[in-house]
């Protein structure tokens, strides 16, 4: 029988997290080229249209703050956050009394 490999829960997470970080960095850089767009065309627009690009460019900076501090969050605490759960070894191994004494 061949032996089962199994990913922890703090794994799986981890794995989600990374994906979800990139997902959001993707969205982030669409935003921002779609922000300078909106910047560029509210220099040359008339008074009424300059109005409504401002907003939309207001609107997309909340958002780029938001999922900036999503990816900050998600990074803390699933990517570079623990170091032992980065170092864990794919497997547990049981611990021994001494590991628990040396502790």
């Amino acid at each position: 029988m061949a032996s089962a490999q199994y990913c922890s829960f703090d794994e799986r997470s981890a794995a989600q997290a990374v994906k979800l970080v990139r997902a959001l960095c993707d969205q982030l850089r669409e935003m921002t080229r779609e922000l300078a767009r909106l910047e560029r065309q509210g220099v040359t627009a008339t008074s009424s249209r300059a109005s409504a690009i401002r907003q939309a460019a207001a609107a997309l900076r909340r958002d780029i703050n938001e999922a900036q501090i999503l990816i900050d969050r998600l990074e803390r605490r699933y990517v570079n956050g623990d170091k032992r759960t980065q170092q864990r070894p794919f497997r547990r191994q049981p611990r021994t009394t001494a590991d628990r004494h040396a502790k």
